[in-house]
């Protein structure tokens, strides 16, 4: 039998009771407070930089699956479009300015960080840049290559929802 999602969260976030027990698949009640605390989907959002008839991919700098490829993008902030968070992400990330963003379909992921699983629903987006010359690697990215469609190795993809977007924006499946 799987493990709750949220059995590592022992104590009630709102009232620090230790009568927090599992309510239903996806949720955790306080029996002090009867607060109810949900393991909902974290939005996260990632980017298709095509340049020259290449896709834009990146060398994650840090864990989970560091030193493979990735593309642009991250978490969404509190008060922040998926826009935004598209933009901010690859500004932070490779110096980018985003001049459009299109949606183009979303896929759910389970991200581990810190030994934790973060269930996300990933959004990706075609994302037209105003200038790829000015291109720096920074924050987590340790490289960014352009690749040819056709020789892009899909294990070397270090997220699953990642691989299966790339695979899905290759084959035009959306």
């Amino acid at each position: 039998m799987p493990q709750h999602p949220l059995a590592s969260f022992v104590f009630c976030p709102k009232c620090g009771s230790k009568h927090f027990v599992i309510n239903d698949f996806k949720s955790k009640r306080c029996q002090t407070c009867g607060f109810v605390y949900y393991d909902n989907a974290a939005a996260a959002v990632a980017g298709f930089i095509v340049h020259n008839d290449k896709l834009l991919l990146c060398t994650r700098a840090k864990n989970p699956a560091q030193g493979l490829l990735d593309l642009p993008g991250g978490f969404i902030d509190h008060a922040e479009t998926a826009e935004q968070a598209l933009a901010r992400e690859i500004d932070e990330e490779l110096g980018l300015t985003v001049v459009q963003a299109e949606y183009l379909f979303s896929l759910p992921n389970t991200y581990i960080y810190s030994d934790f699983a973060v269930h996300t629903l990933d959004l990706f987006f075609k994302v037209e840049v105003s200038d790829c010359a000015s291109l720096r690697c920074a924050d987590d990215v340790a490289k960014a290559d352009f690749y040819d469609f056709r020789q892009i190795n899909l294990e070397q993809i270090g997220l699953n929802s990642i691989r299966r977007g790339v695979e899905k924006f290759i084959s035009h499946d959306f």
